[in-house]
């Protein structure tokens, strides 16, 4: 059974691995040259980056945060819709093999093999990036590069991306079970997953490790305060802290409470005619720091990056083991 389900799996397999060693293989051949510029430069490493480096980091960040998607739907969502969609799978059974060992073969191969796929990728980027992550927890400027704990990067460094993977292809699988057409089934498979990986980040990362807090004052000679333009809300920027993710802030009055900014000050912080002036800022920063406001930043510090990985792996291969639990299920009861 594990052999056929080999030969019917061959070809997307051999596809998607041909691509990883053919960016393995690029990254390999660049990645010496990043770490011999971080050896001398340090955290200026990410002011010497040549364009076509910055490419080559983004396209890692996009293929990284990519194949999981790619796995679940062209490997899991058609993996057993195709052949319920068919009949084939009547064949198999019919030789003997019982259905819970049919899907656990299928299951069993794929999981594998997609956890492999997003493992070599995540290692060879996270391993090429590393120069430049480290240059930017030391203190870098990350107007051009994120840090590794920050949402879009996260994804795509560590253990994490194999988690994904398998969370991704079981997805696929269950839904190709429960939908039984192919394409509608990788459609939703995408479309679930990308609906995972923006809750997960916005609603649930900040809190599998405990976040730090600081309060810093809002003045113009405090910690780096700007103006979010359509909400006119302060923000405050922890350039103390590098490689931190801000996960929410607040405003606090005097009282050390949460409260608004007072209602005479958004007209000057954002102008019907636009952005204030400098000076126009200046001014109402100065007179809110005068009235004892200061702004409350919660983050997850760059040390945290490990505990959040770990947990969000076994978050995610939670998931996968009970989407295979709702499988056997569905195959043993609802499957005729």
């Amino acid at each position: 059974m594990i052999w056929l389900t080999w030969r019917q799996f061959r070809t997307q397999a051999a596809v998607v691995f041909a691509a990883v060693a053919v960016l393995a293989a690029v990254l390999a051949v660049t990645g010496p040259h990043l770490a011999d510029l971080y050896r001398t430069a340090g955290s200026g490493l990410v002011d010497q980056v040549s364009r076509a480096d910055q490419a080559l980091y983004y396209t890692g960040l996009l293929v990284v945060l990519a194949v999981p998607a790619v796995i679940g739907m062209f490997w899991g969502a058609p993996l057993i819709s195709r052949e319920l969609e068919t009949g084939t799978h009547y064949l198999a059974w019919n030789q003997g093999v019982t259905r819970t060992r049919w899907l656990a073969a299928k299951l069993g191969l794929g999981t594998a093999a997609s956890m492999a796929a997003a493992g070599l990728t995540s290692l060879a980027v996270s391993w090429w990036s590393s120069p430049i992550d480290r240059a930017v927890n030391g203190g870098g400027p990350t107007d051009t590069y994120f840090a590794r704990i920050d949402p879009v990067a996260f994804a795509a460094r560590g253990v994490v991306p194999l988690a994904h993977a398998a969370f991704a292809f079981v997805l696929g699988v269950a839904l190709g079970l429960v939908i039984r057409r192919t394409l509608p089934a990788m459609a939703t498979t995408f479309a679930l997953y990308a609906a995972v990986q923006i809750v997960v980040p916005m609603w649930i990362r900040p809190h599998l490790a405990a976040p730090d807090r600081t309060t810093v004052p809002i003045e113009p000679d405090g910690a780096p305060i700007s103006v979010q333009d359509e909400a006119g809300e302060i923000i405050a920027h922890l350039d103390e802290v590098p490689g931190a993710w801000v996960t929410s802030q607040q405003t606090l009055n005097a009282a050390g409470q949460p409260a608004p900014v007072p209602s005479s000050f958004p007209d000057c912080l954002r102008t019907e005619s636009g952005p204030p002036t400098l000076e126009q800022f200046e001014r109402c920063i100065a007179d809110l720091g005068a009235l004892g406001y200061k702004q409350q930043v919660t983050y997850q510090p760059a040390g945290n990056f490990w505990a959040l990985q770990w947990a969000e792996t076994g978050l995610f291969l939670g998931l996968a083991l009970a989407l295979t639990g709702f499988c056997v299920w569905w195959i043993r009861r609802r499957v005729t």
